[in-house]
Formats: C-alpha cells, sequence, structure tokens
C-alpha cells in the first residue's frame, strides 16, 4: 500500500483499509487472509459490498499502449515512468492530494478521480494538464529512447460510488470504453505523437465546444461510440496533426449516423458555411 509520505507525494494508491481490532490493532484489508487459527478471528469483519452515496468526479484515466506485448521487467520500467509523468502533469497545474481521490492503479494504467471543486475545474484537465503530459512523454521519448512510452487517456465526468475495494459505476464503465475501444486504438497506432485524449460526448458538448481559451475544437474529431445499459456514447479524439477521420479506413462507417451527420456539419463549416 502506497502511502503519502512526508514529502507529500501526489494522490497515493491504496489497496486496503486499516480497519482496528477490539485490541486497538491496526490492519490492512489484503492482511490476516487465511491466517491461523486465534489471529485470524481477532481481525473485526469488514462490509466489502456497502457502496458510498454517488459522488461526482472529473474521471482522467490513462493507459500504456502495448504493454502485453512487453517483459515484466519492461512493464515495471513502464509503469514507474507512467506514475512519475502523471503526476509530474497533474502536480503542476496545481492538482495534488486535497483535490484527487487517491489514484487507483489499473496495472498498465491509472484513474484518478478529480473532486468537484472551483480550483480544479474541467478546463484545467484539457488546457494544461494534458498538454503538459503530452510535453512530459515527449521530454521521456528523447531521454529515454529505449523506452517508448505513449499513453491513450480518456477524460469524462459523472457519479462515482466506492466501496472499500474500489471506485465504480456507470460512469467509470463509460470511461473505460472510451478508453479501449478499437478505433480508438486504431487511431493511435497512425500517428507518432505519445498521447491521445479521448473525451465523452458529455465533456466535448459542454466544455469543447463553448469557446474557452486554450481548447480548440477543430483538434477533436469523432473516433467511436461505445454501449453502456443501451445508451450509445460517442467519443471525440484530440489528436494535433493526426488524419482528419474521413482519412482514416472504415472510421467513419464504424460511426453512427448521429456521429458522421456531426463530422459532417464540422467539416462545412470549416469550409466557411453556415449550417
Amino acid at each position: 500500500m502506497r502511502n503519502v509520505d512526508d514529502s507529500g507525494r501526489h494522490c497515493a494508491v491504496h489497496y486496503g483499509r486499516v480497519e482496528p481490532d477490539r485490541a486497538g490493532r491496526e490492519q490492512t484489508d489484503d492482511e490476516g487472509v487465511g491466517a491461523p487459527g486465534p489471529v485470524k478471528s481477532r481481525w473485526r469483519a469488514v462490509n466489502m459490498l456497502s457502496p458510498s452515496p454517488p459522488h461526482h468526479r472529473t474521471i482522467f484515466a490513462v493507459d500504456i499502449e502495448g504493454s502485453t506485448t512487453r517483459n515484466n521487467t519492461a512493464k515495471g520500467d513502464l509503469r514507474g515512468a507512467m506514475y512519475a509523468l502523471l503526476e509530474q502533469a497533474l502536480r503542476a497545474n496545481g492538482i495534488d492530494e486535497d483535490f484527487c481521490d487517491p489514484l487507483v492503479d489499473r496495472g498498465d494504467g491509472i484513474l484518478a478521480l478529480i473532486r468537484p471543486l472551483d480550483e480544479v475545474p474541467k478546463t484545467l484537465l484539457l488546457s494544461k494538464v494534458v498538454p503538459s503530459l503530452r510535453e512530459l512523454l515527449l521530454d521521456h521519448e528523447v531521454r529515454n529512447p529505449g523506452q517508448r512510452l505513449r499513453l491513450r487517456a480518456v477524460l469524462h465526468a459523472g457519479e462515482v460510488h466506492h466501496d472499500l475495494r474500489a471506485p465504480f459505476g456507470e460512469a467509470l464503465d463509460v470511461a473505460f470504453r472510451l478508453l479501449d475501444a478499437p478505433e480508438v486504438k486504431q487511431r493511435f497506432r497512425l500517428v507518432a505523437d505519445p498521447l491521445l485524449l479521448v473525451v465523452s460526448d458529455w465533456i466535448y458538448r459542454t466544455i469543447v465546444r463553448q469557446g474557452y481559451e486554450g481548447i480548440d475544437e477543430q483538434m477533436f474529431q469523432p473516433v467511436t461510440q461505445v454501449v453502456v445499459h443501451d445508451v450509445v456514447y460517442p467519443g471525440w479524439a484530440y489528436l494535433p496533426d493526426a488524419p482528419a477521420a474521413a482519412e482514416v479506413p472504415g472510421m467513419l462507417g464504424r460511426l453512427s449516423a448521429s456521429a458522421r451527420l456531426m463530422h459532417a456539419s464540422r467539416r462545412f463549416e470549416e469550409r466557411g458555411h453556415v449550417v
């Protein structure tokens, strides 16, 4: 279990929760499992299935491209770099443990849940954190030519529950479906950039399209749609200097009619027409 140390290390990862027994001892959830006889009986039972009420969170997650093609040593190196760069990008823009739930480890990825506070608007993630992370990845590639690290990222928001094991909820299902969509992975393989960001349609409509400083709507293109609980959720990719969706073989053919219409409307507007 990684705890926040005296140096203020950002957003520790928690794997268990401390529960005191009747004698006042403290133990994490995964201690004492399978322990023999009297030792096991001393630990107070914890109900792992009692979720918290829903809490709104900005959902930001990253995933290492091609991690399953690496051996364990390489995975460990990439994981270390991923944590260091993500934490640096968050802290450099004022997002520390006061504004962020403990980071959730996903093996070859990380989930960051940002609390809904005025100091950390969603625009900060798009205009500052994502560009910072991209620059850090580019610098990492220069400094470590034999350890190329490329990340897919997703930005969404919604209601999240917690139990004693991990956060969960439909909003997270949507975010991870977008992050792992085959079209997103295909799009990433076509470019050399070290970071691809996909945002949910809700983020696109309420943030990207509103003309906020540092967020260029023209850099976003429809890339996928996923289904969660019988609802279709489009995803929009941000990747500067990438080919347009219409230039990616089969891309628009896999999008819904509404997504293709949105894309055509944007292209029409770009040519100076009013729709």
